[in-house]
């Protein structure tokens, strides 16, 4: 009896990250009822939001109604620890941050930020999409995308695996092939 309890006690954690950078388009997604009741359908209790230099505040709260607990901070010296805790990631595509993430094993949405200009970021994400390491989405596609996903079928990433990734960037940056 005490195991089922201590599964209904256990946290699941969607740990949110943009960067240094501002995308609000995300952390308003994720802000939203839809995605929110997702998660929670999905078994996540709590989101905890690193909202960057957005100028979005999402709504802090707490687990009730079919909905995780809800809280954010800007900035932090790091996000290792909250990386290693976290039981699903979503995360800009910056690839300091898909790499971590990656290399801790843990399920992972890269969500591509269509504001920016040249965005090679995105080309990242969706190679490391298709080889199915991880999801990627758009903030008006979030939804959709947890709602569909199976973290069990994604393909563990092997950090031996980059080179082919660092090809595909060097090509697009026009530097020379080894």
């Amino acid at each position: 009896m005490g195991d089922i309890d201590d599964i209904a006690k256990e946290k699941r954690v969607v740990f949110v990250t943009v960067g240094t950078t501002s995308f609000d388009a995300l952390v308003r997604a994720v802000d939203t009822p839809e995605v929110k009741n997702e998660l929670f359908k999905k078994g996540y209790t709590d989101i905890l939001i690193q909202m960057g230099r957005g100028s979005y505040i999402p709504t802090r709260a707490t687990a009730e109604n079919g909905s995780p607990a809800l809280d954010y901070f800007t900035f932090s010296s790091s996000i290792a620890d909250y990386l290693k805790s976290a039981s699903l990631v979503i995360s800009h595509a910056g690839s300091g941050s898909i790499f971590e993430t990656l290399r801790l094993g843990k399920p992972l949405i890269v969500v591509v930020n269509e504001d920016l200009m040249d965005n090679h970021q995105s080309e990242l994400a969706e190679e490391l999409a298709e080889r199915k390491h991880l999801y990627c989405a758009r903030p008006q596609t979030l939804y959709k995308t947890i709602s569909d996903m199976d973290p069990g079928s994604l393909a563990p990433y092997q950090p031996g695996d980059a080179k082919p990734v660092a090809k595909l960037i060097y090509r697009y940056l026009g530097f020379p092939e080894e």
